[in-house]
């Protein structure tokens, strides 16, 4: 029997409902609620990170309650097995393998190396098809830090930092990574079959209407929704794509001290 059966299995209308009930919001706390609450509505760099990190906890708390409808509690034990927050299981035998852990650190290689090397190529090939959907200069947080006004609003500002940790843990594990890898993924089954992980990579994408730059983004596809599928578990989703939460928060902290 496989995982997928023990869990209940999505329809399409649900599917794109959840997809939909994560995907507006944040479109609509990126492109009016932020800039409206901006002193500047071309640079609102922290603003946007704020409103952005209440959609993703939103995303948290959307999981949670589709699984306590499903299993009628959220205890650790139902979280952990409905979510694939397991170990990972091998892809021919199905069982639990301590050896596997190991690819996390291809993984992760691999991952920083589209980020740095490939990620920007692909983003300029996609805005190049759809100039409309490109980046407003300075609208991104790493744009904005870029500049001498971020770098100067940053130093010495531990709130910057607390609040880019906390958008960081719901970003990359208790929200995006919880809803689309933990809860979707096992039960797009039986509507995708074994190009489930294929279908959910492109939701993903197309859930960036607050960032519609990084719609065509291989990331979520390749090193997130493939390796999550293939060892059934969703920590290789969650790590995968921390890796960059981790670097920028290192790097704010850098900022914060004056160092960088």
């Amino acid at each position: 029997m496989t995982s997928e059966s023990k869990i209940q299995q999505y329809s399409l209308v649900q599917i794109l409902l959840i997809w939909a009930a994560a995907a507006v919001p944040m479109g609509l706390l990126g492109w009016i609620v932020a800039p409206a609450l901006a002193s500047d509505p071309a640079k609102a760099g922290f603003e946007r990170l704020a409103v952005l990190t209440v959609g993703l906890i939103w995303q948290f708390v959307m999981a949670l309650y589709l699984i306590y409808q499903e299993n009628g509690d959220i205890r650790w034990s139902t979280l952990k097995a409905k979510l694939w927050l397991v170990a990972p299981r091998s892809p021919k035998t199905g069982k639990v393998s301590k050896r596997l852990w190991w690819w996390i650190i291809p993984l992760l290689l691999i991952t920083a190396l589209y980020e740095m090397e490939l990620g920007g190529y692909v983003s300029r090939f996609w805005t190049s098809l759809f100039p409309f959907l490109a980046e407003p200069p300075g609208w991104a947080l790493g744009s904005f830090l870029e500049t001498p006004e971020g770098r100067s609003q940053t130093l010495g500002a531990w709130g910057v930092l607390g609040l880019f940790a906390l958008s960081a843990i719901f970003n990359t594990f208790l929200g995006e990574e919880l809803l689309f890898r933990g809860l979707l993924l096992p039960r797009m089954n039986k509507v995708f079959g074994k190009w489930d992980w294929i279908a959910n990579g492109i939701l993903f994408g197309l859930y960036h209407l607050h960032q519609p730059w990084g719609m065509l983004s291989l990331g979520g596809l390749l090193f997130f929704a493939f390796p999550t599928k293939r060892f059934r578990s969703s920590w290789f989703g969650i790590i995968a794509h921390s890796g960059q939460s981790i670097f920028f928060l290192f790097l704010i902290l850098g900022l914060v001290l004056g160092l960088v």
